[in-house]
């Protein structure tokens, strides 16, 4: 509430010889003036509460969101860009050595999300290598060694460059003039001192299994006057052959030109680094991630417990039995609801699995307890009981009908009917005779806003009409998203619309405070002109009476 100002008359009060008249004019007018403000006060009391429901209402809706993130990665998301969310499609490589071999001293082995589940048995036979030759030694790295010539250089399949010599150059010019150029010839150039007063130019392939290629164009053959190559062209100081490298899974031979091998097994990259023993392999397992799935569910139990914690504080009573200032929710509906959906969520079992089963309980506070060792035994016996007792899933008898996108309100059974046309477009859809209940957009089928089937959308390749039986299940992280977002969600949500509320609600209130503040201001400055001329009146009045009163005491003189 704005504070208005005090204002004090020039002629608060007035005094004579023999009487004094004095009148608080400041006092009257601030208590006519609080009078005015007194139901501001009362609006901006209403103003205040309702911004601590707001603050309120958004801690609970950032937590809530925290728990659908969670939720989210557990519950198998649908669509591409989700692809990346649902943790049960990730997956690691788990290497296990058959022999006396080191596994992960031999190859790494990384999995994309959704690559397919299965072993291999790795060999690796030959590992990659760069082609690298040497020059003869030299004295000195920075002296003009007064060659002048052209030379060119590339690798296998890549792009020849000529490279210029100048007579004062010296061999760490040289190398300089090479690596200018190792983005295309695939070369690259390095001095190396063999010992004090010997150094020799050393050309490297930038990439393995590729063999160098180096020929003198003009000018003095600087490449055999390095020793580089020999009189017959051909290298003269060879350090290492140019290598493919090897691998064998499952007994087949696989050869590439380098130790990184992405295109031998759709979503699986092998990373080499050394040979298997002789008489050793390695097996390669594609799996679920279930490091990735522990820390999901423990994010779900640290989600719920986080809001719970806050959810009691807002039941919090005083000694004398009454809602604690902090509890600014207290008896709230909202929080009520949204409490005994999640609590229904967390309690859905599938199957005869419950939380329970993998090692969730709940503790005297009602919080989430997770056993590591119970949920830890479960996944490695149990991941696909698992995986069903948290995500949503759809199985349709059509193998033409796709899910796109899914809501929360449909049956767990149905007759989906889809009618096509003659030329081969979807023209209806209906489950028992009801065909208000989607729409049909190309060969999408699209659940009507306000059914139970909004939020789904299906898409029919199909050509011919048919009835495709669906069944779906709604997870336990399927329901706790649901639950917890529709309360959370930014856009549509219902704590999003009461936060909107309230937020209307204080502006409509404040444009009153403001209205009444302006009217106490507008009746001050009436009163302080009203008062001014009383005390203008009295101060004559009094400056009179002083004046009889001399005239008197003079006549009786």
């Amino acid at each position: 509430m704005t504070t208005i100002s005090s204002v004090t008359t020039n002629t608060s009060s007035t005094s004579t010889a023999s009487s004094s008249v004095s009148t608080d004019w400041d006092a009257l007018i601030e208590e006519a003036v609080a009078a005015k403000l007194t139901k501001a006060d009362s609006i901006e009391t209403k103003i205040t509460a309702n911004e601590a429901k707001i603050s309120a209402y958004e801690e609970m809706q950032s937590l809530l969101q925290d728990i659908a993130d969670a939720a989210d990665a557990l519950r198998a998301p649908t669509g591409t860009l989700s692809k990346g969310t649902d943790v049960f499609g990730h997956r690691s490589a788990y290497l296990t050595g058959n022999g006396s071999v080191d596994a992960s001293s031999i190859v790494a082995v990384e999995a994309e999300d959704g690559a397919q589940e299965t072993s291999y048995d790795l060999v690796v036979v030959q590992i990659a290598k760069a082609h690298k030759v040497t020059s003869d030694s030299v004295s000195s790295k920075t002296e003009d060694l007064g060659f002048a010539g052209v030379f060119s250089l590339q690798v296998d399949g890549g792009t020849a460059v000529e490279i210029t010599v100048a007579a004062d150059m010296s061999l760490a010019e040289i190398a300089t003039a090479i690596n200018a150029q190792s983005g295309t010839t695939g070369v690259k150039a390095s001095v190396l001192q063999v010992s004090s007063g010997s150094y020799k130019l050393v050309l490297t392939a930038t990439e393995t299994g590729k063999e160098i290629s180096a020929t003198a164009v003009s000018g003095d053959d600087v490449l055999a006057g390095l020793g580089i190559v020999d009189a017959d062209g051909g290298f003269a100081n060879q350090v290492q052959a140019a290598q493919d490298a090897i691998i064998e899974i499952d007994g087949i031979r696989i050869t590439r030109d380098s130790n990184e091998i992405s295109d031998a097994i759709d979503g699986v990259t092998f990373y080499l680094y050394n040979t298997t023993p002789s008489g050793t392999s390695i097996t390669v397992e594609i799996e679920a991630d279930y490091s990735d799935i522990k820390e999901a569910v423990q994010a779900l139990v640290d989600a719920y417990n986080a809001y719970r914690e806050w959810a009691v504080s807002q039941q919090a009573l005083t000694t004398s039995g009454t809602a604690a200032d902090t509890a600014v929710l207290f008896g709230d509906g909202t929080l009520r609801n949204v409490n005994m959906s999640i609590a229904t969520a967390l309690s859905t079992t599938i199957d005869a699995l419950s939380l329970a089963n993998i090692g969730i309980t709940y503790d005297s506070s009602n919080n989430l307890v997770l056993d590591e060792d119970t949920l830890d035994a479960a996944l490695l016996s149990n991941l696909e009981d698992i995986q069903a007792l948290f995500t949503f899933s759809l199985t349709s008898s059509s193998s033409d009908l796709m899910l796109l996108a899914r809501g929360s309100g449909a049956p767990t059974s149905f007759t989906l009917d889809i009618v096509v046309g003659e030329d081969g477009a979807v023209t209806s859809a209906s489950v028992g005779g009801d065909s208000s209940l989607f729409r049909i957009s190309g060969n999408r089928i699209v659940g009507v806003a306000g059914t139970a089937y909004e939020g789904f959308s299906f898409v029919y390749a199909g050509t011919t009409s048919v009835s495709a039986d669906i069944s779906i299940s709604y997870g336990l992280a399927e329901r706790v998203y649901v639950a917890a977002n529709r309360a959370a969600n930014t856009t549509s949500g219902t704590l999003k619309t009461l936060i909107d509320n309230l937020e209307s609600v204080n502006t409509s209130l404040a444009s009153k405070v403001t209205t009444i503040e302006t009217r106490a201001e507008s009746y001050r400055t009436t009163l302080e002109a009203r008062y001014a001329k009383y005390q203008a009146a009295i101060s004559q009045a009094e400056s009179t009476l002083a004046y009889l009163k001399a005239l008197l005491a003079a006549e009786d003189d």
